[in-house]
């Protein structure tokens, strides 16, 4: 059965329960591979810098860009071609807008943490890159979509590459999400399917 599928015969409160259940499985693997692979957990902490400059330029300003981005695809490219199955406008239609906000917080966290603060800091930026984008496969055959995910996610994987500082690619993710969650919410009924590709399935698996 399709992933699509099983999702249209989840009633809200189901989904929205399998939804955080993933993102909180995903945190605890952050953490647990955060102890087994680095010799001092307060170097993992050290990549979470408070530096406002840095969080504007490198995080506010291209989460918003991109955002900017999917809505002239949205715009310009035939549904056909980004068209989810309808999974992330079902997603974010059973939700109101502090639970989009909660659930985009959650996702930006436990992600960057697992894939830029575990993976790519200890593996590489390439291979957090393309394993950050693998895990989207529901895209796979949706060229367009794929290419903007992984576009996407070698895009936040520089960010951290050149700032180390995770609250810049926790706060791009999170815009990102925020914003075209509330989007769909706020259309429901005529948003089309994929306009939240980025929408980090990464709340999905």
């Amino acid at each position: 059965m399709k992933q699509s599928e099983i999702i249209q015969q989840l009633s809200d409160r189901e989904l929205k329960k399998s939804l955080y259940f993933s993102q909180l499985l995903i945190l605890i693997i952050a953490i647990i591979f955060s102890f087994i692979l680095f010799d001092n957990i307060s170097d993992w902490f050290s990549y979470l810098k408070w530096d406002i400059q840095d969080i504007v330029l490198f995080g506010v300003l291209p989460g918003f860009i991109i955002v900017i981005i999917d809505f002239i695809l949205m715009k310009i490219v035939p549904e056909k071609h980004y068209d989810d199955g309808g999974i992330n406008k079902r997603v974010f239609e059973s939700m109101n807008k502090r639970e989009i906000l909660l659930f985009a917080i959650l996702v930006a966290v436990a992600e960057e943490l697992l894939f830029r603060g575990v993976i790519q800091t200890t593996f590489g930026y390439i291979f957090a890159s393309i394993v950050f984008a693998i895990i989207h496969v529901r895209y796979l055959k949706k060229p367009i979509l794929m290419i903007s995910i992984v576009i996407t996610s070698f895009l936040i994987g520089y960010l951290f590459l050149i700032t180390e500082n995770l609250l810049v690619t926790i706060t791009a993710h999170f815009i990102i999400d925020f914003i075209l969650g509330v989007y769909i919410q706020k259309n429901k009924g005529t948003t089309k399917s994929g306009v939240a590709k980025i929408i980090l399935k990464r709340g999905e698996g």
